[in-house]
Formats: structure tokens, sequence, C-alpha cells
């Protein structure tokens, strides 16, 4: 029976990794996107430079946090 609970939890960190990676990544796009459109047709180059390079940092120290 232990053996069966292990199996359990092993899968529900790997469900809970896969799960935050996923969610790391569409809001990585996101930002990318958001960035892009920023800079090409906004034309705030510096702003969102900052704003991708922040974003980014800010991403990944959350997810960091929270894992």
């Amino acid at each position: 029976m232990a053996e069966g609970q292990d199996d359990y939890r092993a899968h529900m960190e790997t469900y809970t990794s896969f799960n935050k990676l996923v969610l790391f990544t569409i809001l990585w796009i996101v930002l990318l996107l958001a960035c892009m459109a920023l800079g090409l047709v906004g034309s705030l180059h510096v702003f969102a430079l900052l704003l991708g390079i922040g974003g980014t940092v800010g991403l990944l120290v959350a997810f960091a946090v929270l894992s």
C-alpha cells in the first residue's frame, strides 16, 4: 500500500511541476508579444526593452520562489 502512495505522490509532483512550466511558458510568451507590440507598433523601444528584461527576471524570481 505504501508503494502506491509513493507512486501517487511522485506523479502529483511531476504533474505540478509540468503545470508550472506550462504556465511560465504561456506568461513569458504573452510578455514577449506585448513587448514586441510596444516596440514595433507603439514606438516605445526603450520601455519595451526594460519591460521585457524586468518581466523576464520577475517571472523567473516568482516561479523560483513559488516552487
